[in-house]
């Protein structure tokens, strides 16, 4: 193992090797007298050092340039602004209040904290904004793991130590989510630390790499000045993040919506659990509301907004834009147990005398859910319900061809009025993906779609 001594005259390991013969070592150390014998008994320590805990941090003495006794160590901050890592600050309870220790004024952090600086010098007074506090703010507390796709709770946070240009350097690496970091903090002080650390080894780690994690901030101006977002959350599936919302608390469950990208809070909040549905956008301000139900797809956003409190429902809408609020407010007339109550407004329709081209063009312009697309429908000058072309059949087909040549049959569409037991048997008879809706005249005003079947037989179980 090579080795070298930092400034506050401890041993810091470069490199380990898992074993080689005393005799390999001492060779080596003739030809590079930078490489000394360690024993194991010294291995297993600078192994402890390279990877430390936050509670075995908490508490520790904390030694001015002088060496005398200052304080203990109460808090250890980042800055994320900065660096969403690197420990930047060391809160220090003093005799005379806390104060706080820039890291980069440690010279080791062996044996308790030895700053290279007096205690004169570290600002004395409350906590600096901006700093996110890792006992505070994540013992204890839930935050969301975007990897296993779940909520978990914060038992210890494991610290990687380094030496930059001979000064220590210490960066989250993981959060300890298992019994191991619980273990760890209810023995402290309680059995000796060899023992403590003997019997920790015996435990599996659970942990969760610190890249991997989401932070919760309820409080809307500590998010923006520690940079929380969740954009690691965002990009996981709508189901999974539905999951995951479910989990959480009321507030957290705010927070994490408001600040989701408007598109993803839609599709995450359509596979939420209606319950859970309402009372988040009870919580969020009616605007933010709005944004999210202008989103989502209609017929969701319309069985979401009958189900609030009439007020609430309108107070939304008219945040609404103009042309989603009227096609909210015609959608929120049906009945929610109807064929036009589970219909989507949003499809693809062209006139009956298009050709595949218009069709293609129609399609490259559509802004539409993809479960939609499946068929293109064809009306006449009244926008009466005139045929039906599956996507594929585009593809084999030359541009100039008319869409009625490629019409598939029989034409299978419901009324507005058709009951949900009705339209559902469609789907089971003919395999269908989507299901045009037509009122008394036949006019195309919308489609079903399988995932809203799918919807309402989860809506039954």
């Amino acid at each position: 193992m090579s080795t070298r001594r930092t400034s506050g005259g401890s041993l810091i390991a470069e490199r380990a090797v898992a074993w080689l013969p005393r005799l390999q070592l001492d060779t080596i150390a003739h030809k590079n007298p930078q490489i000394v014998w360690i024993t194991f008994r010294q291995f297993s320590i600078l192994r402890a050092v390279a990877m430390l805990a936050l509670t075995e941090l908490l508490g520790e003495p904390v030694f001015d340039l002088g060496g005398s006794r200052c304080g203990r160590v109460r808090e250890l901050a980042l800055a994320p602004q900065e660096d969403h890592a690197r420990i930047a600050m060391v809160i220090v309870r003093t005799k005379t209040g806390d104060r706080l220790l820039p890291f980069s004024s440690i010279l080791s952090v062996n044996g308790g904290i030895k700053a290279g600086t007096s205690s004169e010098e570290w600002v004395l007074g409350e906590t600096g904004e901006g700093l996110l506090l890792l006992s505070r703010d994540l013992l204890d507390q839930q935050v969301i793991d975007v990897f296993g796709r779940k909520v978990v709770r914060v038992n210890d946070v494991d610290l990687h130590h380094e030496s930059v240009a001979n000064r220590p350097v210490l960066k989250v690496g993981s959060v300890d989510v298992g019994p191991r970091g619980a273990v760890r903090r209810l023995l402290k002080g309680v059995v000796p630390l060899p023992a403590l650390r003997a019997l920790l080894r015996k435990i599996p780690p659970r942990t969760i790499p610190w890249d991997f994690v989401d932070l919760i901030e309820t409080d809307p101006a500590r998010r923006v000045k520690l940079k929380i977002s969740h954009e690691r959350l965002a990009r996981l599936h709508p189901a999974d993040i539905a999951d995951i919302v479910e989990d959480l608390a009321p507030d957290e469950r705010e927070a994490v919506f408001e600040t989701l990208d408007e598109e993803v809070a839609a599709e995450a909040l359509e596979e939420v659990d209606p319950k859970v549905q309402k009372a988040i956008v009870e919580s969020l301000d009616s605007n933010r509301a709005a944004e999210i139900v202008e989103e989502m797809e209609p017929d969701a956003a319309a069985d979401l907004l009958a189900d609030l409190p009439e007020e609430r429902t309108s107070e939304i809408l008219l945040e609404m834009k103009p042309q989603e609020r009227r096609e909210m407010v015609e959608l929120l007339e049906f009945g929610e147990k109807t064929a036009a109550g589970r219909m989507n407004t949003e499809y693809l329709a062209v006139n009956q005398n298009a050709t595949v081209h218009d069709a293609i063009e129609t399609l490259r312009r559509f802004q539409g859910g993809v479960e939609t697309v499946s068929t293109i429908y064809l009306v006449d000058e009244d926008g009466r319900l005139a045929g039906a072309v599956p996507l594929a059949k585009l593809v084999l087909a030359s541009p100039d061809t008319l869409l009625k040549s490629l019409t598939q049959e029989p034409l299978i569409y419901t009324n507005a009025n058709a009951k949900e037991k009705d339209f559902a048997e469609l789907f089971d008879k003919y395999n269908l993906l989507t299901l045009p809706v037509v009122d008394d005249n036949k006019k195309l005003t919308g489609v079903i779609t399988s995932d809203d079947i799918i919807s309402l037989l989860r809506a039954k179980l």
